[in-house]
């Protein structure tokens, strides 16, 4: 099959409008042209896309399949097109990472300025995202490469490790749990609690968690950033749930007390997640490297007490 892009244009706005005769105006068409050209799409689908109503379109269930592909297509198109627009602008490169929230706000600040500045022709386009869709990003090639921590479903993909990290129980140092050497994170839920945001990778997991458990968390308020979170629990607000390598971090700033959590889930593998490592671009090879080098060579971020080599430890079950 061959499609035109202005008939996928045509089609998903005719989608979304719900309107043949609103979706040919806005692609400055006649509702004749646009009719026909509709007509011609579903000649070579073999199969029904739209139902033709009094009011308006609805979708055929066949179009719902068709409507979720013509968007991927047109996304692709838009991206390519500003590839090319940045190439001709004298970029080499242009690499897509997804990475969840840890990544994103606490260690990958550190790493890549040196990779940036080593690659002042490459651009990175870093977006938050929850764990559990970094993988299928990768793998539907809408990233190159992901960044995953915790037990993840790799669908396949190649995981390499670069470090690993655990999850405590931050406190003010005057709080009644500061003491302890350990504690269950069901014996936390009676205290107010201090979150990240609402689509963090993290606070989806621990709400998750919290379900399991048949008990709500007591969140005061939720915030954006593991410095803010650990300001707001040293001030005390409430305790907070956060990765020991951005605990260590803010420490002795927030004043805080750090309390190992005695569940398993909460030591954390991290992975960066590729197609095919042979076959990135070779400035994607040196991203990755420069990631697992960083913890190997005992980068800022990496936790206390971890190996100067990260072990290798098997891979998230596919």
């Amino acid at each position: 099959m061959q499609f035109d892009l202005t008939d996928l244009r045509l089609f998903v706005r005719a989608a979304d409008e719900g309107s043949l005769t609103r979706a040919a105006a806005g692609q400055h068409l006649s509702l004749a042209a646009a009719s026909a050209r509709i007509k011609a799409l579903e000649q070579q689908a073999g199969l029904p896309l739209l139902y033709r109503e009094a009011r308006g379109v609805r979708l055929a269930p066949p179009g719902e399949a068709f409507l979720h592909h013509a968007r991927g297509v047109l996304r692709r198109v838009d991206r390519l097109r500003a590839d090319l627009q940045a190439y001709g602008g004298g970029l080499r490169g242009h690499l897509r990472m997804f990475a969840n929230t840890t990544a994103v706000t606490d260690f990958l600040p550190d790493v890549l300025p040196a990779f940036l500045a080593a690659h002042p022709r490459i651009n990175i386009d870093l977006q938050e995202r929850p764990n559990a869709t970094i993988a299928r990003g990768v793998l539907d090639g809408a990233a190159d490469i992901g960044i995953v921590a915790g037990s993840v479903d790799t669908l396949g993909l190649q995981a390499i490790h670069f470090s690993t990290d655990r999850l405590v129980l931050a406190a003010a140092r005057g709080h009644r749990l500061a003491g302890r050497a350990s504690i269950a994170f069901a014996d936390t839920l009676d205290e107010d609690h201090v979150g990240m945001h609402a689509g963090s990778t993290l606070q989806t997991f621990l709400v998750q968690a919290t379900e399991r458990l048949g008990k709500p968390l007591k969140l005061r308020i939720q915030l954006s950033s593991f410095d803010a979170l650990c300001r707001m629990v040293g001030a005390g607000v409430g305790v907070g749930i956060v990765p020991e390598s951005a605990a260590r971090r803010y420490q002795a700033g927030a004043g805080l007390a750090l309390v190992g959590l005695e569940d398993a889930w909460s030591v954390r593998e991290r992975y960066v997640l590729v197609r095919d490592r042979e076959r990135l671009p070779v400035y994607a090879q040196d991203l990755v490297e420069t990631l697992v080098a960083y913890y190997r060579d005992g980068g800022v971020g990496r936790p206390p007490g971890a190996a100067g080599d990260p072990h290798d430890p098997s891979p998230p079950s596919p």
